[in-house]
């Protein structure tokens, strides 16, 4: 228990931002996998669209490193121009 006021408010403010920091990422994770689940390239192509803006939201919010970002952008590119 905080024994100084605070200490008390940056618990508080830890949560608040601890549970929109999983919120976002649980949107992102969503999105990266719907997007692995496609089977046809256009399908796909628009996926991507939406989870490149998202992840790239969640990176610029600090959530997850620009570097991180950036590698699983490059990774689902990839896998959507492998699909036929």
């Amino acid at each position: 228990m905080p024994h100084h006021a605070q200490f008390k408010k940056s618990l508080k403010q830890n949560k608040k931002s601890r549970l929109r920091n999983r919120s976002s990422k649980s949107r992102m994770n969503t999105a990266v996998k719907k997007l692995r689940a496609a089977t046809n390239k256009d399908e796909a192509a628009a996926l991507l669209k939406d989870a490149v803006s998202i992840i790239d939201s969640t990176a610029g919010r600090g959530i997850i490193k620009k570097e991180t970002a950036s590698r699983k952008i490059s990774r689902l590119s990839l896998f959507v121009n492998k699909l036929q």
